[in-house]
């Protein structure tokens, strides 16, 4: 896991009579939690301006940071990337919070927007925004007309395979997951992260660089809730379903009729909800 995870001293509080003892001193494993500068910019000598930090856990940086810039509507493909490498921050000993991405020529280099404040927490995500309208960015891809169908027996399985999938949170309990599975319920890829935002990013970054855009067929499954922000990413993405083991939003509802996505809350055991695009899942 290398620097996703730390280890801590803690006290340790049992009030089970039981045990024998109300409280002893060990080590606990913690998931990390660090700042992410991206920095955007065009081809050429200079330094590239600093566009937006998130509050992350370290892995995966370079999926994490292009999967935020296509989410937001900044890159289109991973053809619009020239380089994107990770890069020495200002820290002492180095911890590598830098990433660098050169666009390709021609892509236009992000301006400044007071509307939009990339200022990011692992909490939130992106926050500050100055209206919805500022954070309704509009996907290439048509998701409405994908004509995925899915089982409801394959989508009640996701949860267990991704939780089963999670060795980040086998060790700390602190980590977010998203999953993408094909329509019969398969793995294709799973990132841990203590934002469910970067976690989405990060998955999002992949399928960018593996060129798989859009992810049409596929499934994009959370750990948490289901925002607007992660609708809109995957939107953005191509995806054509998305679900989640919490609670939608209504924005995140609305977002998903707009755009003829599938939205799925509270999937546990062998219940869920559909919000949006119900014809999608075969019972």
């Amino acid at each position: 896991m290398g620097r996703a995870t730390d280890r801590r001293g803690v006290l340790r509080i049992d009030l089970d009579a039981a045990t024998g003892r109300a409280s002893v001193r060990r080590q606990d494993t913690l998931a990390v939690e660090e700042p992410l500068e991206i920095r955007v910019g065009p081809p050429g000598p200079g330094r590239r301006r600093p566009l937006a930090v998130t509050m992350r856990t370290p892995g995966d940086d370079l999926d994490l940071a292009i999967g935020f810039l296509l989410t937001e509507g900044l890159i289109r493909s991973a053809d619009d990337v020239h380089t994107a490498q990770l890069c020495a921050g200002a820290e002492t000993p180095n911890t590598y919070n830098v990433v660098d991405v050169v666009l390709a020529p021609g892509v236009p280099e992000p301006t400044a927007d007071p509307t939009r404040n990339f200022h990011t927490t692992s909490a939130c995500g992106v926050c500050g925004k100055a209206s919805i309208d500022a954070v309704r960015t509009r996907s290439l891809f048509a998701v409405g007309d994908d004509p995925l169908t899915v089982p409801a027996a394959v989508l009640t399985g996701l949860p267990q395979r991704l939780r089963a999938a999670q060795r980040g949170f086998d060790r700390t309990g602190g980590l977010h997951a998203a999953g993408l599975f094909t329509a019969t319920g398969e793995l294709v890829v799973l990132r841990e992260d203590v934002g469910r935002h970067n976690a989405v990013d990060k998955v999002i970054g992949w399928a960018v660089r593996e060129r798989r855009l859009p992810l049409t067929g596929h499934v994009l499954l959370v750990s948490g809730r289901a925002s607007f922000e992660l609708t809109q990413k995957a939107w953005m993405a191509g995806v054509p379903l998305l679900a989640a083991v919490s609670a939608p939003s209504t924005l995140a509802a609305e977002l998903a009729e707009e755009a003829g996505l599938t939205l799925v809350g509270f999937l546990r055991d062998q219940t869920m909800n559909v919000y949006a695009r119900p014809d999608r899942v075969a019972t």
